[in-house]
């Protein structure tokens, strides 16, 4: 079991075999993001950031399409200091992409999803493109 950004508990494997993002910090930042095998998007993000909850949806829904492909990763700011102060992060949200341990662009700011899946394309290339299926306004 594993808690979600909310707080609640639901069954999972490794990461790899679950979707949705995965709640990183200071401690575990270096294993989840830096060691990923995967491309990752990394969520700076805090409880109390209203631009933060409003894009929440999008970066779960791309997390769930995603999911094998490329990693989400959040970080909340407020627990974690360390990681927050050595990216820079001043405003929130921020999402840092990272591939290969280094970080690939960054953006800051509420992202739609169309936005989203484009900056994915353009830096992670087919990676970063949601498997076929649903509609194309979903796609």
């Amino acid at each position: 079991m594993f808690k979600t950004r909310r707080g609640f508990e639901r069954p999972g494997g490794t990461i790899s075999e679950r979707a949705g993002p995965v709640r990183v910090n200071d401690t575990t930042f270096e294993a989840e993001v830096l060691r990923s095998p995967h491309p990752v998007v990394v969520d700076f993000y805090a409880d109390w950031c209203l631009p933060c909850r409003a894009t929440a949806p999008v970066v779960r829904d791309l997390s769930a399409r995603l999911a094998g492909r490329v990693k989400f990763a959040t970080v909340d700011v407020d627990e974690s200091a360390v990681v927050t102060r050595s990216y820079g992060i001043h405003s929130i949200p921020t999402y840092v992409f990272v591939e290969g341990g280094q970080e690939r662009g960054r953006t800051v700011g509420p992202i739609d999803s169309v936005a989203f899946r484009a900056i994915l394309r353009r830096l992670f290339g087919a990676a970063g493109t949601p498997a076929s299926g649903g509609t194309p306004a979903t796609r």
